[in-house]
């Protein structure tokens, strides 16, 4: 019988251990600061459907929501916190994360503006989504720079709002301390899909950059599911990593073979 532990390091040397998908953000009325002035008033009619939303999870789930900010009230300020941070990395042993945006996902209160993050592709207004991009790209490189070596930051752009406006965004963002990849829309809508030709100089400027390609799970086609949770759960994984297969198909990886791509969180 064979030894099904061999070739394995079997030594006592420490494991060292990167979480792959961790999230961080501001509370979103912090983000005003890193916003245009010019889209400040836009922002607060979005604070309001923000703080709307919150009302909505505790009249549904209070209890839970209650319970869930008494037990984590220092560790969620590691959201924000780069010190309170480190010292939960720590307890959970901990050496380097990749960071994503919209830092709580049970309340929704910490998240980009106008839901730049991992609902980046529901919104249609194209300055919006550029501004809230960029906003938390301004605070995610300060944060990324507190820790370089142990921080891998995702950093916001929708591609689909504007090929040219992206790359400017991917080359402003190249070597920036802890700033390693970028996330893109999980969908594209009316947009052209990810294997046409005219995002190419994206692919370039990313593989050129040494930027990784991330999608992450949490934009679906919700309308098509009638508010059914499960349904919502069981599809979700489809659409985040539905851009792959675009990419393989359209020949990106041979045009451009220092792009990286990574989907995350679906299974």
């Amino acid at each position: 019988m064979p030894n099904p532990v061999a070739g394995v390091d079997q030594g006592n040397a420490p494991y060292i251990i990167v979480s792959s998908d961790t999230h961080a953000g501001l509370f979103v009325e912090d983000y005003r600061e890193y916003l245009e002035s010019s889209l400040h008033p836009e922002f607060d009619e979005w604070l309001v459907t923000r703080h709307q939303h919150r009302a909505m999870v505790e009249e549904i789930n209070g209890e839970y929501v209650e319970q869930w900010e008494r037990e984590n009230e220092i560790g969620l300020k590691g959201a924000y916190d780069p010190e309170i941070r480190d010292k939960t990395l720590d307890a959970d042993g901990v050496a380097g994360e990749i960071i994503f945006a919209d830092g709580d996902a049970v309340t929704g209160m910490e998240a980009p503006p106008f839901g730049a993050g991992l609902s980046a592709g529901q919104i249609t207004d194209s300055r919006q989504a550029w501004a809230g991009a960029r906003a938390h790209n301004r605070w995610l490189e300060e944060f990324c720079a507190t820790n370089p070596p142990r921080r891998g930051g995702v950093a916001l752009v929708p591609i689909t709002h504007g090929v040219e406006e992206s790359v400017k965004e991917i080359e402003s963002l190249a070597g920036k301390p802890g700033v390693k990849g970028i996330m893109i829309p999980t969908m594209w809508h009316e947009h052209p899909s990810y294997g046409h030709e005219s995002y190419d100089p994206v692919w370039a400027a990313c593989a050129e950059a040494g930027l990784v390609v991330h999608t992450h799970s949490g934009e679906a086609d919700r309308p098509s599911y009638n508010e059914n949770m499960a349904q919502y759960m069981l599809e979700v994984a489809f659409w985040t990593h539905r851009p792959l297969w675009q990419l393989l198909f359209s020949g990106a990886f041979d045009r451009h073979p220092g792009l990286r791509y990574v989907p995350v969180e679906c299974g």
